[in-house]
């Protein structure tokens, strides 16, 4: 186990330079006419640092520790509706099993995760608890496995506390999709907390618990951690194992992670990472230890990125973009270059093509992947009177607007007539993309760009503007 570090003082490097320091910034919400209410308290340094050294010192039980984050979360819970299922019960039995192997076996008896609760967005499953999707048409559904990410999860001690709320199957950007609950964001419950993954935004946000799963297909862990103002890690497509993960853009999901610092998203990364023999596009890379790239400030020469490159997208900071977001993009920016490094922005006209292929690629993916919730297979079975009206029965009654837009979207595209003028196209503008990323980091060592082109807005208002 690495030393203690001051872990809210740095950030992960791109490649193997110098860390580059974390500058701590204040949340920035819109004006409104009643005060926000609040649920958000300051995280430590180091959530997972904090627990390890507390429970091998014998300072705290992890029965006590999990005690403080179940009475944080009934008593937040109400309001923000992070998760689906709480399994509250099951996270006192584990810690308290937790207490008597620390007891008798000392030191050696605690994994790298001990004690520390972890949130499960509720697409990936586990074998303990339901797995909804976030869809009325898995509501009960309790898998006979956990997911690659969880299992590792808990082999290096870590309590899953419950499964966190999404948008239907991944499929939006607002939590407001989900087939049970709206999920809200705890510096201000009149706001969303992003999506998909906007439950295990917010459980980590609210210190609900201390670090959560989520997943990604296009920008549904780094919205969310944006929006909430946690630190989100999306890894490379293949770096975690996606079995047990419920597919919505087979080649685009990516399972990630949240956590209060850079060191808890780093530390998480290490356990979940790693070839797995039941997913056989997971990579085959040796897994680093991801905190190894992490310094103390009080270590750093006063130029530490002396050499680094850095590039703005250009497209990123343009037309539909907040004024606030692009404030603080350039601040970032500035902040960088005192730090040594030469910042540019970098033309990238592939850039904005890459949305319409996103929603193409997904939707056709989708089209294909959520076919087997037909009532029969998976999913609640309405009655009908012939095999057709049955699957259609079950998945009108069974599935949201979303979902039944974006499949209908890519079915469309797949069919007779349309593939090459849709689909075929949209592989295509990927491969260019693609191409435009590798150039631009064969110049520069980082790319920036703001998360989401605004603060989190209102909730109801994104719904409505599609109405």
């Amino acid at each position: 186990m690495p030393p203690p570090l001051q872990a809210h003082r740095m950030l992960l490097s791109h490649r193997r330079t110098s860390p580059i320091p974390r500058r701590r910034f204040t949340a920035v919400s819109s004006l409104s006419s009643a005060p926000a209410k609040t649920l958000a308290p300051g995280p430590p340094a180091s959530s997972i640092l904090s627990i390890r050294e507390s429970l091998l010192s014998g300072e705290r039980t992890a029965a006590d520790i999990t005690s403080e984050y179940l009475s944080r979360l009934r008593r937040t819970e109400p309001s923000l509706r992070s998760f689906i299922h709480v399994a509250d019960a099951a996270a006192e039995r584990e810690a308290e099993e937790l207490d008597r192997r620390i007891s008798s076996g000392g030191r050696d008896a605690a994994g790298p995760l001990s004690g520390v609760l972890v949130g499960v967005k509720d697409n990936l499953c586990t074998a303990s608890m339901p797995s909804t999707g976030g869809s009325r048409i898995l509501d009960g559904f309790q898998p006979a496995y956990d997911a690659t990410a969880v299992r590792r999860l808990r082999e290096a001690g870590a309590i899953v506390v419950g499964k966190t709320n999404l948008d239907e199957f991944g499929m939006g950007s607002t939590t407001e999709g989900s087939g049970f609950q709206v999920t809200t964001n705890p510096w201000d419950d009149s706001r969303v907390p992003g999506g998909s993954s906007g439950g295990s935004a917010s459980a980590v946000s609210a210190r609900q618990c201390v670090v959560s799963l989520g997943s990604d297909t296009g920008g549904s862990v780094r919205q969310p951690a944006s929006f909430c103002g946690v630190v989100g890690l999306k890894p490379t497509y293949g770096r975690v194992s996606r079995f047990g993960l419920m597919a919505y853009a087979s080649s685009l999901d990516v399972v990630g992670c949240f956590g209060s610092s850079v060191f808890d998203t780093a530390t998480i990364l290490s356990v979940i990472a790693g070839h797995d023999k039941m997913d056989s596009t997971s990579s085959s890379h040796d897994v680093p230890d991801y905190r190894s790239d992490l310094a103390s400030l009080s270590l750093l020469e006063s130029k530490p990125l002396n050499s680094v490159r850095i590039g703005i997208i250009q497209e990123t900071l343009g037309e539909g973009v907040d004024a606030g977001v692009i404030s603080s993009i350039r601040a970032a920016a500035s902040h960088l270059e005192q730090l040594g490094s030469v910042v540019e922005e970098v033309s990238m006209p592939s850039f904005s093509l890459g949305l319409p292929a996103y929603y193409i690629l997904a939707s056709s993916e989708a089209s294909s992947n959520l076919s087997r919730y037909d009532g029969i297979r998976y999913g609640r079975q309405v009655s009908a009177d012939d095999l057709n009206e049955l699957y259609g029965n079950s998945r009108a009654n069974g599935l949201g607007h979303e979902v039944k837009m974006r499949i209908l979207m890519g079915t469309y595209a797949l069919s007779a007539g349309y593939y090459d003028a849709y689909y075929k196209r949209a592989q295509q503008v990927r491969t260019l993309v693609k191409k435009s990323f590798e150039e631009a980091l064969g110049k520069y060592d980082i790319l920036i760009s703001p998360a989401a082109p605004s603060a989190a807005y209102k909730i109801g208002m994104v719904l409505s503007a599609h109405l």
